[in-house]
C-alpha cells in the first residue's frame, strides 16, 4: 500500500491520506502544524535542500509499536509529494529483563526468584549481614522472606510484576525494606522469574515517604522541564540512531546497524513516556476540564477506524465501522474523542487473532450516546479489569511495547468531558470496551 502527502515549503500539510494523518496525530502533530514525524519530515527536508527525488527507508513510531517505512520525497514548485511504501509492524524495543547495575546501587543484598517466586539467588553476605540465615531461604517462597501488604502480596503472587520501590518487611527481623525487581523471560518469551534487589529503610519516617503509592500530581513545572530537557536530545539520538542503521551515509557492519536500531527504539519509548507524563500533568489538575461542543459520535468513531486501517490491514484484521449513513449526536471534545476511540481500536487490533474482526458500533442508551469496540481477543480476567484503569497497570508486563498509562489518560479524558470508559470482558472470548458521552 502507498499512502501519500503533499507538503508546503514550510513542511506543513497539505494533504495527506489517512495513514500519514495518523502518524502526524501521533506524533503530537495539529493540522495547522509542521509534519511532526520527524524521520519523515528530515527527508522531505532533504529533499528541498538538494531540489531532487530522495528515497530512505525509515523507522517511525506508531502506538506502542514501531513501523518500518520507504519514503519518497520529490520536490514540485514549491511543495513536496511524499510517497509513503511498506508498512510493516515492527516489534517495539522493551527494557532488558535485567535490571542493569547502577539500578541496583545501594542495595543492602539482591535476590531472585523462579517462575513460580521460589527463591534461587541471594547475595552470599545477606544473611550475615541482616540476621537470617540465607541458605536455609533458598527454594522458599518469595514471601517467607518478605511479608507484603495482603493486596501488593496477592497481587504479586497472582501474576508477578516489576517492582519500583515496593514496600515489604523483612520477614525474620520484622526490618522495613523497599524492593526494586524486573522480570525474568525465558528463551519461549515466558516469565522465568524476578531478579531483584532490597534496601533496608533505616528512619522510620523514611518508609512512608519513599513506598508510598500515591503522591501529589505531577507539577507543571516538572513536566515543562522533563520536556525540554528530554525532547530534543532523545530526538536527535533517534534521528542519528535511524541514519546509522539505515546506512544512509555509509555502509556499516551488520552488529553495529543493529545496535543503533535498538538505541533508535529505546529513544522513541522513552519519548512516548515523556508525551504520556506531560499528559498526565494536565489531566490530573483538579480543575482541569475539556469543552464541550456538538460533536458527531459515529463520524468520529468511522474517521479513528479510517486511521487504523493500515495497521488492520498488516495484522490481517477487519474493522467493522458504523455506515456513512449513521450519526449519533454528542456533546464532547473532537479531538479528544478522536485520541480515545484511536486507543480503544489500537489496542482491539493488537489482541485480535489474524484473521479476526473488530466490531466498533454506536448506539443511544438512556441519554447517553456509546461507542462500542469489540474484539474476540484473550479477554481480560475479572480481577484486572478494574486494575487496567489505574495508572502504569498493564496485565501482561512481559508483552513489548506501552507503559500502562494508555486506558488511564482515556478514562480520565472521557470522564473530563461528562462521560465515561468501561470494560465487559470473558475470558478466553474477548473483550468490548464502552465509550460514553452525553447524548444530543
Amino acid at each position: 500500500m502507498v499512502a501519500r502527502a503533499i507538503l508546503d515549503g514550510e513542511n506543513r500539510i497539505l494533504s495527506a491520506d489517512p495513514p500519514i494523518e495518523l502518524l502526524h496525530i501521533r506524533a503530537g502533530g495539529a493540522a495547522s502544524d509542521r509534519l511532526a514525524v520527524a524521520p519523515i519530515a528530515t527527508i522531505a527536508q532533504l529533499a528541498r535542500r538538494l531540489g531532487i527525488a530522495v528515497s530512505r527507508r525509515v523507522v517511525v513510531a506508531d502506538d506502542e509499536g514501531d513501523l518500518d517505512l520507504w519514503v519518497q520525497a520529490r520536490p514540485e514548485t514549491g511543495q513536496i509529494r511524499l510517497s509513503v511504501s511498506g508498512w510493516r509492524d515492527r516489534e517495539a524495543w522493551k527494557p532488558s529483563a535485567t535490571p542493569p547495575d547502577y539500578a541496583m546501587a545501594g542495595a543492602d543484598f539482591r535476590w531472585e526468584t523462579d517462575a513460580a517466586l521460589r527463591l534461587i539467588s541471594l547475595s552470599s553476605d545477606a544473611g550475615v549481614r541482616h540476621g537470617f540465615d540465607a541458605k536455609a531461604m533458598l527454594g522458599q517462597p518469595l514471601n517467607a522472606l518478605f511479608a507484603f501488604d495482603q493486596a501488593a502480596g496477592g497481587r504479586l503472587l497472582a501474576d508477578p510484576v516489576p517492582l519500583d520501590g515496593q514496600g515489604a518487611r523483612l520477614r525474620p527481623t520484622d526490618a522495613p525494606v523497599r524492593l526494586s525487581a524486573a522480570i525474568r523471560h525465558d528463551a519461549m518469551g515466558g516469565i522465568a522469574g524476578l531478579i531483584g534487589a532490597a534496601y533496608l529503610i533505616d528512619e522510620a519516617g523514611e518508609e512512608a515517604e519513599t513506598v508510598s503509592p500515591a503522591g501529589p500530581p505531577l507539577t507543571e513545572s516538572f513536566t515543562n522541564g522533563l520536556d525540554r530537557a528530554l525532547r530534543t536530545p532523545l530526538a536527535r539520538i533517534v534521528a542519528n540512531a535511524d541514519s546509522i542503521a539505515a546506512q544512509g551515509d555509509g555502509p556499516v557492519a551488520a552488529a553495529y546497524a543493529d545496535y543503533a536500531s535498538d538505541i533508535a527504539h529505546a529513544g522513541r519509548h522513552l519519548m512516548g513516556l515523556v508525551d504520556n507524563l506531560v499528559e498526565l500533568q494536565a489531566i490530573e489538575q483538579p480543575d482541569f476540564k475539556l469543552a464541550s461542543m456538538p460533536i458527531d459520535l459515529a463520524d468520529v468513531t468511522r474517521r479513528a477506524a479510517g486511521l487504523l486501517a493500515v495497521r488492520a490491514e498488516a495484522a490481517g484484521v477487519a474493522i467493522r465501522r458504523p455506515g456513512p449513513s449513521e450519526g449519533m449526536g454528542a456533546t464532547g471534545d473532537f479531538g479528544r474523542s478522536l485520541q480515545i476511540l484511536i486507543n480503544l481500536i489500537g489496542n482491539a487490533l493488537r489482541y485480535s487473532p489474524r484473521g479476526g474482526e473488530v466490531v466498533v458500533t454506536v448506539e443511544r442508551e438512556d441519554g447517553w450516546a456509546l461507542t462500542r469496540v469489540s474484539d474476540r481477543g484473550k479477554g481480560i480476567e475479572p480481577e484486572d479489569q478494574a486494575r487496567i484503569f489505574e495508572k502504569f497497570e498493564r496485565v501482561d508486563p512481559s508483552e513489548p511495547g506501552g507503559n500502562g498509562l494508555g486506558l488511564y489518560i482515556a478514562r480520565r479524558l472521557a470522564r473530563a468531558m461528562g462521560g465515561d470508559l468501561s470494560v465487559e470482558s470473558i475470558p478466553g472470548e474477548g473483550a468490548t470496551f464502552t465509550f460514553r458521552l452525553r447524548a444530543r
